[in-house]
């Protein structure tokens, strides 16, 4: 028999991101894609034969990784992606234990609207992204520095930049492995009994003193 919280969760959905969040989330996402696609083409000799147009190539790739903090912070303006990032800026004590359920391969974790995996990743690659932006400046504006510095830059902008297209690849085999989550980046909604499995704190609004805006299931 269901427990009575999942019935009440039952043929329900909740807003989880917002259009601004999403589109957000959308061009940052393709704007990173670019990023490694032209670096792939840019530094595999297979790739960059196949290809062709190098200078092409790094026109894109510098000016896709310019661009890439732009969406988020156009995207600063909407009070509900500045909450969101509070949240992931926010590791509470059940983050803790999640982390060390994950190491158990335990599967019982608590989490707010993000779990601790979500957060950590989302602040390693803030600042891998920082870090890219000030090295390949110091890689294109040759005059900022000397070569000593730009070598030093180059040799950070190339490892971290592999570093950073395993983590995305990580991030994409866990997306793919979770349908509602992609629902809710795609739609916006997702189904509430995934929330209270996946994501119970965040029901229990523990992280701010609102509730989750809620409708009924139009499936």
């Amino acid at each position: 028999m269901p427990r009575p919280a999942d019935a009440a969760a039952a043929g329900t959905r909740l807003l989880r991101f917002t259009r601004a969040e999403r589109w957000v989330h959308r061009c940052t996402a393709t704007l990173m894609m670019v990023c490694i696609v032209t670096a792939a083409c840019l530094y595999l000799p297979q790739l960059a034969e196949l290809v062709g147009r190098r200078r092409l190539l790094v026109v894109v790739h510098e000016w896709s990784g310019l661009l890439l903090p732009v969406p988020l912070l156009l995207g600063l303006a909407s009070r509900a992606l500045r909450r969101d990032l509070g949240r992931l800026n926010r590791f509470l004590p059940y983050d803790r234990a999640w982390l060390k359920a994950a190491l158990r391969r335990s599967f019982r974790r608590r989490a707010g609207k993000f779990n601790a995996g979500q957060k950590l990743f989302a602040g390693w690659i803030a600042g891998a992204v920082l870090v890219m932006l000030g090295t390949g400046l110091l890689m294109w504006f040759t005059h900022l520095a000397p070569l000593v510095w730009r070598t030093g830059a180059t040799f950070v902008h190339d490892w971290l930049a592999l570093a950073i297209g395993i983590v995305i690849a990580g991030h994409l085999y866990m997306a793919l492995g979770d349908p509602e989550a992609r629902r809710g980046m795609r739609t916006g909604w997702v189904d509430r009994l995934w929330a209270v499995r996946e994501h119970p704190e965040w029901e229990a609004t523990e992280e701010e003193g609102e509730q989750p805006q809620v409708q009924g299931s139009n499936r």
